[in-house]
């Protein structure tokens, strides 16, 4: 258990890291108030072991961790599929609206990956880290890692081309209809 100088030393590194590491709870999982639950329940488990932390560095890593273990316990326990929401994580940088809608879209084609997916891509693409990082981070091995991020990749992008071809059908029933009210 932290003591004296380490729970001020924990409340520190809390205070200075609360936004980045609840942007990265957004990004496991998309409701904003499970978003909120899954930090704070990451937090109480990494208070407990804060002294065992030794290089402080690796704090983020090991949150990070805590947060996705947390995660698949809580997904296991409710076996539910996610609920979609309407609510985005907030960017960190004002977005131009189509920078927005572009996220918006990524966000919601996420969901269609298994919960192991998202966290490798997570990792991989938004958190930046290296394939050996995200192995360690998800204690699997540096091939599974990258087999999952291939299939993840593919899925995203047979997501994308579906949503594609109903967006070009609906623009071309759109476009008969008027036609036919016009003629």
């Amino acid at each position: 258990m932290a003591h004296g100088g380490e729970v001020l030393e924990f409340e520190e590194y809390v205070r200075t890291r609360q936004d980045a590491l609840l942007r990265s709870a957004r990004r496991l999982v998309p409701d904003p108030v499970d978003a909120q639950d899954l930090l704070q329940t990451a937090l109480v488990r990494t208070y407990g072991r804060w002294d065992g932390i030794a290089d402080k560095r690796l704090a983020d890593a090991y949150l990070r961790r805590v947060m996705i273990n947390t995660r698949t316990e809580w997904w296991r326990a409710r076996k539910l599929e996610e609920v979609p929401t309407e609510q985005l994580p907030e960017s960190l940088v004002d977005d131009s609206t189509e920078q927005h809608a572009d996220r918006a879209l990524l966000m919601d084609v996420m969901k269609v990956l298994a919960p192991k997916q998202r966290s490798v891509v997570v990792l991989r693409h938004w958190e930046q880290m290296s394939t050996e990082e995200t192995a360690a981070a998800l204690g699997m091995s540096a091939g599974t890692v990258k087999s999952t991020l291939h299939r993840a990749l593919a899925r995203l992008r047979e997501e994308l081309e579906s949503r594609d071809r109903e967006e070009l059908v609906s623009r071309a029933l759109e476009r008969e209809e008027r036609e036919r009210c016009a003629a």
